[in-house]
Protein backbone atom coordinates (compact mmCIF):
# COMPACT_ATOMS: atom_id res chain seq x y z
CA UNK A 1 0.00 0.00 0.00
CA UNK A 2 0.96 3.51 -1.19
CA UNK A 3 2.37 6.03 1.69
CA UNK A 4 1.46 9.08 -0.80
CA UNK A 5 -1.45 10.67 0.12
CA UNK A 6 -4.39 9.78 -2.37
CA UNK A 7 -4.33 12.62 -4.47
CA UNK A 8 -7.20 15.23 -6.16
CA UNK A 9 -8.28 14.30 -9.36
CA UNK A 10 -10.95 14.76 -11.98
CA UNK A 11 -11.46 10.74 -11.64
CA UNK A 12 -11.92 10.72 -7.64
CA UNK A 13 -13.31 14.12 -7.60
CA UNK A 14 -16.94 12.41 -6.80
CA UNK A 15 -15.11 10.58 -4.09
CA UNK A 16 -13.83 13.68 -2.32
CA UNK A 17 -16.74 15.12 -2.54
CA UNK A 18 -18.93 12.31 -1.24
CA UNK A 19 -15.88 11.63 1.77
CA UNK A 20 -16.24 16.07 2.47
CA UNK A 21 -20.59 15.86 2.71
CA UNK A 22 -19.80 12.67 4.81
CA UNK A 23 -17.68 15.15 7.56
CA UNK A 24 -19.59 17.85 7.26
CA UNK A 25 -22.71 15.88 8.52
CA UNK A 26 -21.03 14.75 10.92
CA UNK A 27 -19.86 18.10 12.32
CA UNK A 28 -22.30 21.01 11.11
CA UNK A 29 -24.32 22.32 13.49
CA UNK A 30 -28.11 22.29 12.29
CA UNK A 31 -30.36 25.39 13.42
CA UNK A 32 -33.81 25.70 13.19
CA UNK A 33 -34.02 29.15 10.82
CA UNK A 34 -37.21 30.60 8.77
CA UNK A 35 -36.97 29.64 4.93
CA UNK A 36 -36.91 33.39 4.00
CA UNK A 37 -36.96 34.49 0.41
CA UNK A 38 -33.80 36.97 0.96
CA UNK A 39 -32.21 33.54 2.46
CA UNK A 40 -32.80 31.63 -0.60
CA UNK A 41 -31.84 34.69 -2.70
CA UNK A 42 -28.30 34.69 -0.58
CA UNK A 43 -27.79 30.95 -1.12
CA UNK A 44 -27.33 31.57 -5.29
CA UNK A 45 -23.99 33.42 -4.59
CA UNK A 46 -23.28 32.25 -1.09
CA UNK A 47 -21.46 35.17 1.28
CA UNK A 48 -17.68 33.78 1.35
CA UNK A 49 -16.37 36.79 1.20
CA UNK A 50 -15.22 37.31 4.99
CA UNK A 51 -14.27 33.64 5.92
CA UNK A 52 -13.30 32.70 9.17
CA UNK A 53 -10.46 30.26 9.71
CA UNK A 54 -9.83 28.36 12.87
CA UNK A 55 -6.02 27.74 12.75
CA UNK A 56 -3.51 25.83 14.47
CA UNK A 57 -1.19 22.88 15.54
CA UNK A 58 -2.86 19.33 15.63
CA UNK A 59 -3.92 19.01 19.25
CA UNK A 60 -3.65 22.87 20.03
CA UNK A 61 -7.62 23.44 20.79
CA UNK A 62 -8.82 24.01 17.29
CA UNK A 63 -11.60 21.53 17.83
CA UNK A 64 -13.02 23.15 20.88
CA UNK A 65 -12.44 26.77 19.12
CA UNK A 66 -14.01 26.22 15.78
CA UNK A 67 -17.15 24.61 17.78
CA UNK A 68 -17.84 27.99 19.91
CA UNK A 69 -17.38 29.55 16.60
CA UNK A 70 -19.99 27.69 14.94
CA UNK A 71 -22.25 28.10 17.62
CA UNK A 72 -22.40 31.95 16.60
CA UNK A 73 -25.33 32.40 14.64
CA UNK A 74 -23.25 34.67 12.01
CA UNK A 75 -21.50 31.84 11.20
CA UNK A 76 -21.89 28.62 8.95
CA UNK A 77 -19.41 26.21 10.68
CA UNK A 78 -17.95 23.13 8.47
CA UNK A 79 -15.05 21.53 11.05
CA UNK A 80 -12.43 20.54 8.08
CA UNK A 81 -13.52 19.91 4.44
CA UNK A 82 -11.28 17.01 3.40
CA UNK A 83 -11.80 18.27 -0.18
CA UNK A 84 -9.54 21.39 0.74
CA UNK A 85 -7.72 19.52 3.64
CA UNK A 86 -6.60 17.65 0.49
CA UNK A 87 -5.77 20.14 -1.62
CA UNK A 88 -3.27 22.34 0.83
CA UNK A 89 -0.66 19.57 -0.17
CA UNK A 90 -0.98 21.10 -4.10
CA UNK A 91 -1.20 24.74 -3.40
CA UNK A 92 2.00 24.52 -0.64
CA UNK A 93 3.79 22.50 -3.32
CA UNK A 94 2.90 25.09 -5.95
CA UNK A 95 1.38 21.97 -8.25
CA UNK A 96 -1.70 24.48 -9.55
CA UNK A 97 -1.54 28.24 -10.09
CA UNK A 98 -3.17 31.10 -8.08
CA UNK A 99 -6.50 31.01 -10.67
CA UNK A 100 -6.72 27.49 -10.31
CA UNK A 101 -6.53 26.86 -6.32
CA UNK A 102 -8.71 29.86 -5.51
CA UNK A 103 -11.61 29.08 -7.72
CA UNK A 104 -11.28 25.01 -6.60
CA UNK A 105 -11.21 27.08 -2.74
CA UNK A 106 -14.07 29.09 -3.72
CA UNK A 107 -16.11 26.75 -5.69
CA UNK A 108 -15.73 24.24 -2.71
CA UNK A 109 -16.83 26.54 -0.13
CA UNK A 110 -19.73 27.65 -2.56
CA UNK A 111 -20.77 24.15 -2.39
CA UNK A 112 -20.67 23.91 1.09
CA UNK A 113 -22.66 26.52 2.32
CA UNK A 114 -24.86 26.18 -0.32
CA UNK A 115 -26.25 23.07 0.26
CA UNK A 116 -26.89 24.03 3.90
CA UNK A 117 -28.90 26.83 2.81
CA UNK A 118 -26.81 29.23 4.47
CA UNK A 119 -25.50 31.84 2.08
CA UNK A 120 -26.36 34.63 4.06
CA UNK A 121 -23.83 33.25 6.76
CA UNK A 122 -20.30 33.96 7.22
CA UNK A 123 -18.44 30.52 6.37
CA UNK A 124 -16.02 29.59 8.68
CA UNK A 125 -13.42 26.26 9.30
CA UNK A 126 -10.59 25.36 10.91
CA UNK A 127 -8.25 22.96 9.13
CA UNK A 128 -4.83 22.77 10.39
CA UNK A 129 -3.20 22.60 7.26
CA UNK A 130 -4.48 26.15 6.74
CA UNK A 131 -1.25 26.82 8.73
CA UNK A 132 0.74 26.77 5.90
CA UNK A 133 -1.52 28.69 3.64
CA UNK A 134 -2.41 31.66 4.94
CA UNK A 135 -0.51 34.20 2.89
CA UNK A 136 -2.52 32.37 0.16
CA UNK A 137 -6.17 32.38 1.86
CA UNK A 138 -5.78 36.07 2.37
CA UNK A 139 -5.07 36.48 -1.03
CA UNK A 140 -8.19 34.49 -2.40
CA UNK A 141 -10.13 35.85 0.26
CA UNK A 142 -9.02 39.23 1.30
CA UNK A 143 -11.16 39.82 3.96
CA UNK A 144 -10.52 36.45 5.65
CA UNK A 145 -9.88 36.58 9.49
CA UNK A 146 -7.60 34.14 10.88
CA UNK A 147 -7.21 33.30 14.34
CA UNK A 148 -4.91 31.04 15.70
CA UNK A 149 -4.66 29.86 19.02
CA UNK A 150 -1.00 28.46 19.97
CA UNK A 151 -0.51 25.52 22.96
CA UNK A 152 2.79 24.29 24.87
CA UNK A 153 4.08 22.44 22.58
CA UNK A 154 4.92 19.71 25.35
CA UNK A 155 1.39 19.29 25.95
CA UNK A 156 0.54 19.40 22.18
CA UNK A 157 2.77 16.80 21.15
CA UNK A 158 2.00 15.03 24.21
CA UNK A 159 -1.45 14.55 23.27
CA UNK A 160 -0.39 14.23 19.52
CA UNK A 161 1.24 10.93 20.56
CA UNK A 162 -1.74 9.49 21.58
CA UNK A 163 -3.20 9.81 18.71
CA UNK A 164 -2.61 7.16 15.60
CA UNK A 165 -1.73 9.48 12.79
CA UNK A 166 1.80 10.09 13.10
CA UNK A 167 3.13 7.08 14.75
CA UNK A 168 4.74 3.81 13.59
CA UNK A 169 2.45 1.39 15.11
CA UNK A 170 0.22 2.93 12.85
CA UNK A 171 1.92 2.08 9.61
CA UNK A 172 0.79 -1.25 8.78
CA UNK A 173 -3.02 -0.16 9.00
CA UNK A 174 -4.78 0.41 5.75
CA UNK A 175 -6.31 3.96 6.87
CA UNK A 176 -6.13 7.19 6.18
CA UNK A 177 -6.90 10.55 6.75
CA UNK A 178 -9.67 12.45 5.64
CA UNK A 179 -6.68 14.47 3.94
CA UNK A 180 -5.59 11.68 1.96
CA UNK A 181 -2.07 10.81 4.06
CA UNK A 182 -1.99 7.12 5.23
CA UNK A 183 -1.73 7.08 8.69
CA UNK A 184 1.85 6.51 9.83
CA UNK A 185 5.70 7.94 10.03
CA UNK A 186 5.38 9.17 6.75
CA UNK A 187 6.66 12.41 6.41
CA UNK A 188 3.64 14.84 5.31
CA UNK A 189 3.94 17.87 2.57
CA UNK A 190 5.35 20.07 5.81
CA UNK A 191 8.11 18.09 6.72
CA UNK A 192 11.50 20.05 5.22
CA UNK A 193 12.66 18.08 2.01
CA UNK A 194 16.10 17.43 3.44
CA UNK A 195 14.96 16.09 6.45
CA UNK A 196 12.22 13.43 5.24
CA UNK A 197 14.32 10.57 6.47
CA UNK A 198 14.77 11.77 9.71
CA UNK A 199 11.55 12.40 10.52
CA UNK A 200 10.00 8.52 9.16
CA UNK A 201 12.93 7.40 11.43
CA UNK A 202 12.48 9.09 14.53
CA UNK A 203 10.03 8.60 17.59
CA UNK A 204 6.78 9.65 17.49
CA UNK A 205 6.84 12.12 19.67
CA UNK A 206 9.68 13.75 18.02
CA UNK A 207 7.34 13.32 15.03
CA UNK A 208 4.64 15.05 16.85
CA UNK A 209 6.78 18.10 18.29
CA UNK A 210 8.34 18.46 14.40
CA UNK A 211 4.48 18.88 13.37
CA UNK A 212 3.85 21.26 16.35
CA UNK A 213 7.08 23.75 15.32
CA UNK A 214 6.26 23.32 11.45
CA UNK A 215 2.45 24.59 12.03
CA UNK A 216 3.02 27.02 14.88
CA UNK A 217 5.85 28.92 12.91
CA UNK A 218 4.56 28.66 9.74
CA UNK A 219 1.62 30.50 11.01
CA UNK A 220 2.65 32.95 13.33
CA UNK A 221 5.36 34.02 9.97
CA UNK A 222 2.18 34.26 7.78
CA UNK A 223 -0.14 35.47 10.34
CA UNK A 224 2.58 38.55 11.33
CA UNK A 225 2.05 39.64 8.08
CA UNK A 226 -1.56 40.64 7.98
CA UNK A 227 -3.36 43.78 9.60
CA UNK A 228 -4.64 43.13 13.09
CA UNK A 229 -8.22 43.30 11.85
CA UNK A 230 -7.50 39.85 10.29
CA UNK A 231 -5.12 38.05 12.46
CA UNK A 232 -5.43 36.89 15.88
CA UNK A 233 -3.26 34.76 18.63
CA UNK A 234 -4.82 33.92 21.63
CA UNK A 235 -2.98 31.09 23.83
CA UNK A 236 -4.74 27.97 25.18
CA UNK A 237 -3.65 28.24 28.29
CA UNK A 238 -5.31 31.92 28.72
CA UNK A 239 -7.96 30.41 27.43
CA UNK A 240 -8.05 28.11 29.84
CA UNK A 241 -7.27 30.06 32.78
CA UNK A 242 -9.96 33.29 31.79
CA UNK A 243 -12.28 32.09 29.20
CA UNK A 244 -14.27 35.11 29.54
CA UNK A 245 -11.74 37.43 29.17
CA UNK A 246 -10.59 35.35 25.87
CA UNK A 247 -13.77 35.05 24.83
CA UNK A 248 -14.28 39.04 25.10
CA UNK A 249 -11.21 39.75 23.11
CA UNK A 250 -11.88 37.20 19.93
CA UNK A 251 -15.33 38.56 20.07
CA UNK A 252 -14.40 41.92 19.41
CA UNK A 253 -11.64 40.93 16.52
CA UNK A 254 -14.74 39.17 15.09
CA UNK A 255 -16.72 41.79 14.89
CA UNK A 256 -19.74 40.15 16.88
CA UNK A 257 -21.76 42.91 18.37
CA UNK A 258 -25.40 41.08 19.18
CA UNK A 259 -25.62 40.89 23.14
CA UNK A 260 -27.21 36.90 22.53
CA UNK A 261 -24.30 35.67 20.02
CA UNK A 262 -21.67 37.55 23.06
CA UNK A 263 -23.25 35.77 25.75
CA UNK A 264 -23.66 32.12 24.01
CA UNK A 265 -20.10 32.22 22.94
CA UNK A 266 -18.78 33.46 26.45
CA UNK A 267 -20.81 30.38 27.80
CA UNK A 268 -19.73 27.79 25.63
CA UNK A 269 -15.82 29.21 26.24
CA UNK A 270 -16.51 28.76 29.91
CA UNK A 271 -16.34 24.83 29.24
CA UNK A 272 -12.65 25.45 29.20
CA UNK A 273 -10.44 23.41 31.79
CA UNK A 274 -7.12 23.84 32.86
CA UNK A 275 -6.47 20.30 34.15
CA UNK A 276 -4.42 19.51 30.71
CA UNK A 277 -2.36 22.34 31.03
CA UNK A 278 1.46 21.01 32.10
CA UNK A 279 0.63 17.70 31.52
CA UNK A 280 3.81 17.24 30.28
CA UNK A 281 5.37 17.71 33.59
CA UNK A 282 4.16 14.29 34.89
CA UNK A 283 3.77 12.29 31.69
CA UNK A 284 7.25 13.01 30.13
CA UNK A 285 10.71 11.96 30.82
CA UNK A 286 13.58 14.28 31.18
CA UNK A 287 14.91 12.51 28.05
CA UNK A 288 11.76 12.89 26.27
CA UNK A 289 11.65 16.57 27.37
CA UNK A 290 15.87 16.99 26.40
CA UNK A 291 14.23 16.00 22.88
CA UNK A 292 11.58 18.12 22.53
CA UNK A 293 13.80 21.36 23.42
CA UNK A 294 16.33 19.79 20.86
CA UNK A 295 13.61 20.16 18.22
CA UNK A 296 11.32 22.53 19.57
CA UNK A 297 13.47 24.71 21.91
CA UNK A 298 13.95 27.89 20.32
CA UNK A 299 10.52 28.51 19.44
CA UNK A 300 9.40 27.20 22.22
CA UNK A 301 11.49 30.08 24.39
CA UNK A 302 10.22 32.28 21.86
CA UNK A 303 6.79 32.25 22.68
CA UNK A 304 7.57 32.35 26.70
CA UNK A 305 6.95 28.27 27.31
CA UNK A 306 10.54 28.32 28.58
CA UNK A 307 11.14 29.58 32.39
CA UNK A 308 9.16 29.66 35.38
CA UNK A 309 5.33 30.47 35.25
CA UNK A 310 5.75 30.21 31.60
CA UNK A 311 3.01 28.50 30.80
CA UNK A 312 0.52 31.55 31.31
CA UNK A 313 2.75 33.84 29.37
CA UNK A 314 1.92 35.34 26.45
Amino acid sequence: MSAEPTPIRWGNLRQWLRETREVDDRHYRVRARPLTAWRLLQNLVPAIGQPLFVVGAPRSGTSFLGEACGMLPEFSYHYEPPLTKAAARCVHEGWWSFPVARRFYRYAYWWLTRRRLAGDLRFAEKTPQNCFLIGFLKSAFPHAQFVHIIRDGRDAALSYRKKPWLRADSAGRRKRETGGYRYGPFARFWVEAERREEFERTSDLHRCVWAWRRHVENAIEQGGRLQADSYHELRYEALAADPRAEALRLLDFLGIEAAASRAAFSAYLEQARSHSVGRWRTELTPDEVAAIQAEAGTLLARLGYLGAGAELSR
